[in-house]
C-alpha cells in the first residue's frame, strides 16, 4: 500500500476577489496506491478546493497559483495533470480519476432512465462498445452497487435517496478508475444507509483495488473507513496520520479540538469552538 498513486507537491489554490483568498495553502500529500485517505475539517477549509484543484475542475475566479500533481498511473507511466491539454484531461477524467460530487444523488437528470444515464459514460469514453455490451456493462454496475438491474429503466424519482447515491457510485466506477474522490458522499442520507454506502465502498475497493479521496467534516466517520487521515484547517494540512493514531495519539491542537466537538456514549462531551477566518 506505500506504492504512490498520487503525490501533490506544493499545492496553492488563490480566489482572485478583493482582497484575495487563499484557500488552499501549499499542501504536499502522497496518497498510496489502495487505501482510503480521509480529509477532514471544518466547512470551509479548502477541502473540496483541494480536490477539484487536483483534478483541474476549478472555475474562475479560483486560480491554481503554485504547485505540482503527478499521477502515477499502473502502466508504470508518471502523468503530469497540469501539463495536460484539454482533450488529454477530458480523457484522463473518469478514465483514471472519478469523482462522486457533494450533493451528486440530486444530479441524475429526472426525465431520462438509470441504464440510460450509465450507459452515456460508456457512450462516451468507450466509443467502440456496440448497444449491447453497454447494456450488460450496466447491468454488472448495477449488480455490483447493489441497486439490481431491475432498475434499469426505472427513474431517479422511483429511487431512495440511499439508491441514487449509490448509482453515482457505479458511475464512478464505470471506467474501472485507479482513484475514487468522494465528496460528502452521505451527508444527505440516514446513518444506516451512510454505514451501508461505507461498508459498500470498503468492499468495492478490496475488490476493485482504488484508492479513495474521502472528504467530509465527519471525524468519526473517517476513523471508520479510513487508512491515514489528513486534517485540514485554514487551506492547509496541519496533521497527517494513520486513523488509528489520530484517534488514540492526535498531536496537533486542532486535531484534538475537532475530536472533543463529538458526543461520545461513554463519557460527557466538552463542545469546544475556536474563532479563526475560514477559507472558500
Amino acid at each position: 500500500m506505500n506504492d504512490p498513486l498520487l503525490s501533490i507537491n506544493d499545492f496553492s489554490v488563490e480566489y482572485d476577489v478583493d482582497p484575495p483568498v487563499e484557500a488552499v495553502k501549499h499542501v504536499t500529500l502522497e496518497l498510496h496506491r489502495g487505501e482510503i485517505l480521509g480529509l477532514a475539517g471544518e466547512s470551509g477549509c479548502g477541502k473540496t478546493t483541494l480536490a477539484y484543484g487536483v483534478q483541474r475542475l476549478l472555475k474562475a475566479p479560483a486560480v491554481i497559483t503554485s504547485g505540482s500533481v503527478m499521477f502515477h498511473d499502473a502502466s508504470g507511466e508518471d502523468i503530469d495533470i497540469n501539463a495536460l491539454d484539454v482533450e488529454e484531461m477530458r480523457r484522463f477524467r473518469w478514465d483514471k480519476i472519478s469523482m462522486v460530487f457533494q450533493g451528486a444523488m440530486n444530479a441524475l437528470n429526472p426525465v431520462a432512465t438509470i441504464g440510460s444515464q450509465l450507459e452515456d459514460v460508456f457512450e462516451v469514453h468507450r466509443p467502440g462498445m456496440s448497444g449491447s455490451e453497454r447494456r450488460d456493462a450496466v447491468v454488472e454496475l448495477l449488480e455490483i452497487v447493489k441497486v439490481g438491474a431491475q432498475r434499469y429503466r426505472s427513474y431517479p424519482h422511483e429511487l431512495s435517496g440511499g439508491m441514487r447515491q449509490r448509482v453515482m457510485i457505479a458511475m464512478a466506477l464505470a471506467l474501472r478508475p485507479q482513484l475514487m474522490v468522494m465528496d460528502e458522499p452521505t451527508t444527505a442520507l440516514d446513518v444506516l444507509v451512510q454505514r451501508e454506502i461505507l461498508r459498500q465502498i470498503s468492499q468495492l475497493r478490496h475488490e476493485f483495488g482504488f484508492s479513495v479521496i474521502f472528504i467530509t467534516h465527519d471525524l468519526p466517520l473517517l476513523l471508520e473507513i479510513s487508512d491515514r487521515i489528513a486534517i485540514m484547517r485554514h487551506g492547509e494540512i496541519v496533521e497527517l496520520d494513520t486513523a488509528e493514531r489520530i484517534w488514540t495519539q492526535p498531536k496537533d491542537d486542532y486535531t484534538k479540538t475537532l475530536l472533543s466537538s463529538f458526543p461520545r456514549l461513554t463519557a460527557e462531551t466538552r463542545l469546544t469552538a475556536e474563532r479563526g477566518v475560514v477559507s472558500r
